[in-house]
């Protein structure tokens, strides 16, 4: 039976070996750190969240008589709903966490 032995590294192989088994070494640990701060991430969130409720508060907006709903659109923290009313445009945006007036805005035309 033939068994082949390996011979002893020159000094500059093992060198070189012990510079790449310490590259792995801060490769591992540096990959075992990501792992470890997107978990804590992701268990914040799902334990830190801003207390969101299955549903929303009950709001009713008044409209000027004869007003009609043209658009709504959400941007960000903000809802926007265009209005027509009586042959004018207006906009008005919300807060869309607690559904309250934030602004209005009309537009007229000119004589």
């Amino acid at each position: 039976m033939n068994v082949t032995v390996a011979p002893e590294p020159s000094p500059e192989q093992a060198q070189l070996m012990a510079r790449l088994r310490r590259m792995m070494m801060i490769a591992g640990v540096t990959t075992s750190v990501a792992i470890a701060v997107l978990l804590v991430a992701i268990g914040y969130r799902l334990f830190r969240g801003e207390g969101s409720s299955a549903s929303g508060p009950d709001v009713t907006a008044v409209l000027p008589k004869g007003a009609r709903v043209v658009s709504t659109a959400a941007a960000g923290d903000r809802l926007a709903v265009t209005l027509d009313v009586g042959g004018t445009t207006e906009l008005r945006t919300f807060d869309a966490k607690t559904l309250k007036p934030v602004g209005r805005l009309r537009f007229a035309v000119e004589p």
